[in-house]
């Protein structure tokens, strides 16, 4: 198949079904070699090529690789040069973790050409994750990129994303989400002229849908809804840019032909995408809201149980019934640090000054919560009937560090200084002779 991918339709695209599963596709009839993974000869004159994602003694259950037949391997391109970094940040070193609170208002659109790559720019982070957000109005053309560092989780937020990558097309539109593996090449275009979102890279162990325990075996995210692409190729001669993000920071090797040339893959190391409207949400029929934990999407586990370097929590539409209950979300002191973002809608737990692009900062041990004009009339509104929580999807990158904000971030004139002040008109209502 050698279409353009612009003329490619999000109707035309296929998907195969499942998380972590062993899949094959192939765009010609027979590209696949049926006996080994390295036959002598393979079909059509291709090329085969081992992609590892973890070592090689990985557990099976943890192994993640796949076998890619291209029409050119991938080692046949110049040698990679440095390039400017522009706002992305990977160390964090030189610069202060702050127990303060923050928050932005969107990232404005760019108003010189911008491709997704170049919009991009460094919020925060640490050790284990960094959170970008990005703004563009331009495709990335012939030029490609992969990440050797990271895992990246891609949350758009305005605007479609048309993906390209080696293993396929992904149609991506707000209220889905793409998750690129490490080393995966791949490009953006932009179907409605602009875009903006939200990236986390994950520095940890691969991003597993977590365990359901006492949930069993209907609830949160199903895994027969990732989505990875079906095999799709682009045979185009000409000078192509191939731009990689190496130990933090960004290289340029010039290609004399697409990345985007693998005819037949299979394997388990592939690039997904999801629907968070497809999550079904759990929570209380009785009396006081659980813990948002119960809104885990997909968490990178770490050696100690229940404790992950990145856990990707989302806030969607759902049912309140709880009776005699605060419904909003308590005020709260966490061990996590978390970084939230709005991609439709209000957020239930601050109506004002939280807009969808927005994002907001609580480092591990800082308190926040509802603010003073949410808390009131979450404390006496009639809870008689349920509130139905609708026309909303927000979300969390929760990390165990705390998470260091970038001179950028800081310095945005988005930075809201005085966001501190919407818990100030918290009233004092105790009463020592009143229960």
């Amino acid at each position: 198949m050698t279409v353009k991918p612009d003329s490619v339709t999000r109707d035309d695209l296929c998907y195969l079904h499942g998380f972590g599963n062993e899949f094959s596709s192939e765009a010609l009839a027979g590209a696949l070699p049926s006996e080994q993974n390295s036959p002598q000869q393979c079909p059509y004159g291709l090329y085969a090529e081992q992609f590892s994602g973890t070592a090689f003694t990985a557990q099976r259950y943890l192994n993640r690789r796949s076998w890619l037949y291209r029409i050119r391997p991938s080692s046949m391109h110049q040698p990679f040069e440095r390039i400017d970094n522009g706002q992305l940040v990977s160390d964090f070193s030189d610069t202060e973790a702050s127990p303060n609170q923050f928050r932005w208002n969107p990232l404005p659109l760019p108003s010189e050409p911008t491709d997704f790559l170049q919009g991009m720019v460094t919020m925060a982070g640490n050790v284990d994750i960094a959170v970008h957000l990005y703004a563009a109005n331009q495709s990335m053309g012939r030029r490609a990129f992969y990440n050797a560092d990271a895992q990246m989780l891609i949350v758009p937020e305005q605007g479609r994303l048309h993906i390209t990558t080696e293993f396929g097309l992904i149609d991506a539109e707000p209220q889905e989400v793409v998750l690129i593996p490490r080393g995966v090449r791949f490009r953006v275009g932009l179907p409605d002229g602009s875009a903006r979102g939200y990236i986390c890279e994950n520095f940890g162990a691969d991003l597993r849908l977590p365990d359901l325990g006492v949930i069993g075996s209907n609830g949160l995210a199903a895994a027969r809804h990732f989505q990875a692409p079906v095999a799709w190729y682009e045979d185009v001669e000409g000078e192509h840019e191939l731009i990689a993000k190496f130990s933090g920071n960004l290289w340029r090797a010039k290609m004399g032909h697409s990345p985007f040339d693998v005819v037949a893959w299979q394997g388990s190391h592939v690039p997904y995408k999801y629907d968070l409207r497809r999550f079904n949400a759990i929570g209380s029929i009785s009396y006081d809201h659980p813990d948002p934990s119960i809104f885990l999407v997909l968490s990178a586990p770490t050696a100690v149980p229940g404790l992950g370097t990145l856990d990707f929590v989302i806030f969607p539409p759902r049912t309140l019934a709880m009776a005699h209950t605060f419904r909003a979300p308590w005020f709260h002191r966490n061990v996590a640090s978390e970084f939230m973002g709005l991609i439709h809608g209000v957020y239930d737990a601050k109506a004002g000054g939280f807009a969808p692009g927005g994002s907001s900062l609580h480092n591990r041990f800082t308190g926040h919560g509802p603010d003073a004009e949410t808390f009131e009339s979450s404390s006496t509104r009639n809870i008689d009937q349920p509130d139905y929580i609708k026309d909303t999807m927000a979300f969390m990158f929760e990390t165990p560090m705390p998470l260091i904000p970038t001179p950028y971030a800081m310095q945005s004139p988005q930075l809201q200084r005085d966001y501190a002040q919407c818990w100030q008109g918290l009233k004092k209502h105790f009463n020592p002779d009143r229960k």
